[in-house]
């Protein structure tokens, strides 16, 4: 563990150094904007990876205030903010199959311990080494993967038993075809186009809000027969419930172990990837180890609430850079903006359609996948089949399996191409 004075600003949040600086009126003003911003943002979000996750959108709420809120306060980037990602929709909809809602909070506790001593241990450096066409390739393979777990909300099909895994998902699916439901398929469809209408037009307006609100408005005016939150979840709750733990036993302990290692791999590498993106943005740099150490809190935080897992979001801390943020106040402030929100006007959410969140969500999984970063690796004989290698295990197997193997193969390539180097 690193110690010292050399290195014990290392495991300071940025927010200590952001108030030691002096915090003024007017960056005060610029956070709350930025705060505020990425709140109308995440709203929609949250809810929409819940639903996806096969839990309730309350839990994608509860992940985004109060993991969020962590994230900012103790974490180490001016400008990340946490929260529910895509890219566990696979992972919680297959552990809360698998082990119910309490072996769900159990991992996601779990998952927080872990990545709270691997910061403390100093490692994050060592998840930053993971091959870039790993990343790639598991970030293509999970937005393919959650496109799919879309399609039967998008198209409102009737769908006795949908299968978790991939093919036999597809098969089930294709089944399904002759019950597609047009009011659906129209609602999904038309929020897609909105915000990519939107974004091509205004790019600074919150689309996705703006598009589940009209396809809200639409599905009610004209009475459509579609399923919505209300129908399904029976609408959220108007604020947070009391923290508890999560209900334990070694049995369960233990079923949840897998899972756990798995949120713990892959919240590491998302909070770090979205932190390294804004530093990018920005000019500064974050600090590796205190940014895990804040991750794996949020996490157990969320668990003590019944929120889903948190991470760092690329999308949602690109949106605060973009707005204005000057310091981790502004993360703060979204997670307020977002409990408001739920207080004033959580009973509203019950009138939004599934398909309309499914919309999102397809928009979502299209900027997930690094388009241009796929296309250009498959031109490298050695990258590219380490990516695809990572990509059709993420696919057909599980999001663990394809970064191992991924890791694995191109360690191969590496010591191959060391060895022929050398002689």
């Amino acid at each position: 563990m690193p110690n010292g004075a050399a290195t014990s600003h290392l495991y300071e949040p940025k927010l200590y150094a952001v108030l030691r600086e002096g915090y003024r009126l007017d960056t005060l003003r610029r956070d709350a904007v930025a705060g505020l911003t990425v709140a109308i943002v995440a709203l929609p979000l949250s809810m929409a990876i819940a639903v996806a996750s096969g839990v309730s959108p309350d839990r994608g709420l509860y992940a985004s205030i109060v993991g969020g809120f962590v994230v900012s306060a103790l974490g180490g980037s001016r400008y990340q903010i946490g929260g529910p990602a895509g890219a566990f929709i696979t992972l919680v909809a297959a552990t809360v199959a698998e082990i119910g809602l309490d072996g769900l909070a159990l991992t996601v506790l779990a998952s927080g311990v872990l990545l709270t001593l691997i910061g403390l241990a100093g490692l994050g450096r060592f998840i930053r080494l993971i091959p870039h066409p790993v990343t790639v390739g598991f970030t293509g393979g999970i937005a393919v993967t959650i496109a799919a777990s879309q399609i039967k909300d998008l198209l409102g099909l009737t769908v006795p038993h949908e299968p978790g895994p991939f093919l036999p998902k597809l098969a089930a699916l294709a089944a399904a075809a002759p019950t597609v439901s047009p009011a659906s398929l129209a609602l999904g469809a038309g929020t897609a186009a909105l915000i990519f209408g939107i974004r091509r037009v205004k790019p600074n307006w919150p689309g996705m809000l703006i598009a589940v609100v009209a396809a809200s408005l639409a599905a009610v005016a004209l009475g459509l027969p579609v399923d919505t939150i209300g129908k399904r979840f029976g609408g959220i709750p108007n604020g947070l419930p009391a923290p508890h733990l999560p209900a334990f036993s070694m049995a369960l302990m233990w079923a949840a172990l897998p899972a756990s290692l798995s949120f713990t791999l892959l919240g590491g590498v998302e909070s770090l990837l979205s932190a390294k993106v804004a530093d990018g943005m920005t000019g500064r740099a974050h600090r590796s180890n205190m940014e895990l150490v804040a991750q794996g809190l949020a996490n157990i935080a969320s668990a003590f609430f019944g929120g889903v897992s948190v991470t760092g979001t690329i999308a949602r801390t690109a949106t605060n850079v973009r707005a204005g943020a000057r310091t981790p106040v502004a993360g703060m402030l979204h997670a307020v903006f977002l409990l408001v929100f739920m207080l004033v006007a959580g009973s509203l959410a019950s009138y939004v359609p599934l398909a309309a969140l499914a919309g999102v969500l397809m928009v979502v999984c299209w900027n997930m996948a690094e388009k241009a970063e796929f296309a250009a690796l498959l031109r490298q004989p050695g990258p590219a089949s380490v990516l695809l290698t990572t990509f059709g295990l993420t696919i057909v197997k599980d999001l663990t399996f394809g970064i191992v193997a991924g890791c694995a193969l191109a360690g191969v390539l590496w010591w191959t191409q060391r060895r022929g180097a050398a002689s």
